[in-house]
């Protein structure tokens, strides 16, 4: 016989997750970035990059960041560039998401189609949407 906190577990194994580590893909070039690591604390998810690929310097700072944001000037390797994500749905929205390349910070929606993550900046009323992989 199932108790309700073993369903309750077996539902929540079963229902996809945005949580885990997921290869960024540029939405221009189709090369893989970087890898990100989301995780949840207390109902809000977060996403750090824990990897990155990149030809230039291996380990760069964010200097583009904006001169206010306590990341400027901060190594990228490492950086939470996910913040402030609720789940509302089958959506994590609320949040926003640094792109430490161009320094922007932009409002955040995440939302899984099939085995890939959807992430999409808004900057006022224009979006853009990229799809990340699941890393293993």
């Amino acid at each position: 016989m199932l108790t309700p906190l073993l369903l309750v577990a077996i539902l929540s194994e079963a229902q996809p997750s945005v949580v885990g580590r997921w290869k960024t893909v540029d939405d221009e070039s189709g090369e893989v970035k970087s890898i990100v690591e989301i995780a949840e604390r207390k109902g809000t998810y977060y996403g750090k990059i824990v990897q990155l690929f990149t030809s230039d310097d291996p380990d760069p700072v964010c200097e583009k960041c904006p001169l206010e944001d306590e990341r400027y000037g901060k190594k990228i390797l490492g950086m939470e560039i996910l913040k402030g994500l609720k789940k509302a749905g089958d959506e994590y929205s609320d949040g926003y998401i640094l792109d430490p390349e161009v320094g922007r910070i932009y409002r955040c929606t995440l939302w899984l189609e099939g085995p890939d993550l959807k992430v999409r900046g808004y900057w006022g009323p224009f979006y853009r949407t990229q799809t990340w992989k699941k890393s293993t």
